[in-house]
């Protein structure tokens, strides 16, 4: 895929949706790191659910620890696997608190040595909280960037590297959510919304679906 064609696509993107965010729910930085950690193998709406009992009751670092672990699973077991992502919650608050005042850190090395927080997690709270050109490539930007031939990669490692050389600069802080959105609504995994899509002419997927 050539250049010009790559900034077609991501501006036809943008003018569809002018200011994308996450669809997870948050009002802090610490806040939307609670929810990402919640969110593994989990869907928004479930953790949306969840965060709307647990933030109003408990939205800080320090909040959490005073919960306590067994009244934090009560709050968050809707959700699956939410022992483990309970026990890596508090330990994470443990060390904002201890180490960073309670607050979320912006370095990505920080970031990334809190429990439970990778790459992908460090990327999205990067872009999405602090607004840098990051971008956290999971399942729906994988299968986009490799099925659109934006950015096709063997793992999410070498999409991301792709994707962060090619994007054009200037939708390069909105790429990470253009992308899953796409992902989510439009170039579904079983079978893509190729009749509805806004870069269907643009696109390189060789098996369309005319819907």
């Amino acid at each position: 895929m050539n250049a010009l064609k790559r900034h077609e696509i991501f501006a036809r993107l943008r003018a569809n949706n002018p200011e994308p965010t996450t669809e997870l729910n948050w009002s802090t930085p610490f806040e939307l790191l609670t929810a990402v950690l919640l969110s593994a193998q989990a869907t928004d709406v479930g953790v949306n659910k969840a965060t709307a009992r647990l933030f109003p009751v408990a939205n800080t670092p320090q909040a959490i620890l005073d919960l306590g672990l067994d009244t934090l699973k009560s709050h968050i077991k809707t959700i699956g696997l939410y022992n483990t992502k309970a026990e890596n919650l508090m330990k994470t608050c443990r060390i904002l608190v201890e180490e960073h005042d309670g607050e979320v850190p912006r370095s990505r090395t920080a970031l990334e040595a809190l429990p439970g927080v990778g790459r992908k997690t460090a990327n999205v709270i990067l872009n999405t909280a602090f607004g840098e050109p990051t971008i956290a490539v999971d399942t729906h930007i994988f299968r986009v960037s490799n099925r659109t031939r934006i950015a096709p990669g063997k793992n999410v490692n070498e999409v991301e590297q792709k994707l962060l050389r090619l994007v054009p600069r200037e939708f390069r802080r909105d790429a990470h959510h253009w992308l899953i959105l796409h992902g989510r609504y439009t170039c579904l995994a079983r079978r893509p919304r190729c009749g509805s899509c806004v870069i269907e002419d643009l696109c390189e997927y060789k098996d369309k679906v005319d819907l």
